[in-house]
């Protein structure tokens, strides 16, 4: 085989290959991406937990969510994507999203338009206006574990059951 068909057979396999691993990750995101429980456990102030169901305390006139955890365990790749999904703007200002574990972070001044997104990250770094981090040492995330977030006066707004 001589050199210029090597090169196409090998770029050609890179190209089904990364079809196939996109397609599967795609069709994954779709048919397995986490849903809010049918019931979700809080804290309750004394330390116990207590079943509570989101219809409950979820209030939904607001049409924001965590869309995914990506990277959950891994301190270097852990990110949360909130997006909103409504008309208008959302100001996240003083909104906190918070793991089972105690750990919280709260947005500072940051405003969402239709259909936009910032992405969390548990790690370090410089915000941007797509980007902020929370600078905690350590991972946030595990599998099975709920992401939570809150408006600034303490109402649940979203749920997200990591994978």
């Amino acid at each position: 085989m001589d050199r210029r068909k090597l090169i196409q057979y090998l770029l050609l396999n890179a190209l089904v290959s990364a079809t196939v691993t996109g397609g599967m990750l795609f069709w994954y995101d779709r048919n397995y991406r986490a849903v809010v429980q049918t019931s979700v456990q809080q804290a309750s102030p004394d330390g116990s937990s207590a079943a509570i169901t989101p219809n409950a305390d979820l209030q939904t006139d607001i049409p924001v969510k965590i869309s995914s955890v990506v990277g959950a365990g891994t301190l270097g790749s852990e990110i949360v994507v909130v997006k909103f999904e409504g008309d208008g703007q959302l100001d996240l200002a003083s909104w906190q999203l918070k793991d089972e574990d105690g750990n919280t972070f709260t947005f500072p001044k940051l405003t969402l338009y239709p259909n936009g997104a910032v992405q969390v990250h548990t790690l370090a770094g410089t915000d941007s206006v797509i980007d902020l981090y929370w600078g905690i040492g350590e991972a946030a995330w595990s599998s099975g574990e709920n992401a939570r977030l809150f408006d600034s006066q303490g109402n649940l707004r979203a749920v997200y059951r990591v994978p």
